[in-house]
């Protein structure tokens, strides 16, 4: 009976549909986080009858088809690249962006990742650094002395030297946009990947057409609505249950059958 396999989809894409929901909600108060959406398409079509075919009897074209849908598959999880809402922390180093954009990030293999959290430092050498220690580029080294580090809303770093009265400029931070964020892939500990589908990063300066500026001092936060995440949950449950009711009934439809003969 094909009724319990196209129902086994329906339950098996709203388990897909929770998990994502969970990880969302799992990570409500991770910095930059970006929450996903599961998106579902529709099986192919048993086809029963063609419609605009000609009828056997007398010729005439038939009107309307039979075709019966086979479930529902998993299509994509897209990412929302949604702007967060900030966070002040006082932190120095602690960079937020408002607008498109995020910042490159070198991975251990020397490949550039990409991230929207500025949860920053410094490590042993000064050089600015993710919180798992992978360097900012472009790379920006503050000196030891500095009593004050200055980061502008167009990513332009200064630093004050202890017993100098002038600004000591330390470096540009620049951004990255893409043709199509949803296409970015997610690599964990708050980085995205370039990929094909999400086309090749497009450089520039903060505050630049098209690109974001920085708050200095601030983070962003996820961009997680639990409100929406709890609707989201109880709408999945109910739609899982009601496949799972499909199968009951098909089961007891089929035990129906099995009876009478």
């Amino acid at each position: 009976m094909r009724a319990l396999a196209i129902a086994a989809t329906g339950m098996n894409a709203q388990q897909t549909n929770l998990e994502v929901i969970a990880n969302n909600i799992a990570n409500i108060n991770t910095t930059g986080f970006k929450r996903a959406r599961a998106e579902f398409s529709d099986l192919l079509y048993q086809v029963e009858r063609l419609q605009g075919v000609p009828n056997q009897a007398n010729q005439a074209i038939v009107p309307e088809g039979a075709h019966i849908g086979l479930g529902v598959k998993t299509a994509a999880i897209r990412n929302l690249h949604v702007q967060g809402s900030l966070t002040s922390t006082g932190n120095k180093y602690d960079l937020a962006l408002v607008g498109t954009g995020m910042f490159q990030i070198e991975g251990a293999d020397g490949q550039t990742l990409y991230t929207r959290s500025g949860a920053f430092n410094t490590n042993a050498t000064g050089q600015l650094v993710t919180i798992d220690g992978n360097p900012v580029m472009p790379g920006v080294t503050v000196p030891v002395d500095a009593v004050e580090v200055i980061v502008n809303k167009t990513g332009q770093v200064f630093a004050r030297i202890e017993g100098q009265t002038d600004l000591q400029e330390l470096g540009q931070l620049t951004l990255a946009t893409f043709a199509n964020e949803a296409g970015l892939s997610p690599m964990g500990d708050n980085l995205f990947r370039e990929t094909e589908a999400s086309g090749a990063a497009v450089v520039g300066v903060a505050g630049d057409p098209g690109f974001a500026t920085i708050e200095q001092g601030y983070l962003e936060n996820s961009n997680v609505d639990p409100v929406k995440e709890i609707t989201d949950m109880i709408s999945a449950q109910r739609a899982y249950e009601m496949n799972s009711k499909v199968i009951k009934a098909a089961d007891e439809m089929a035990a129906t059958v099995s009876q009478s003969r």
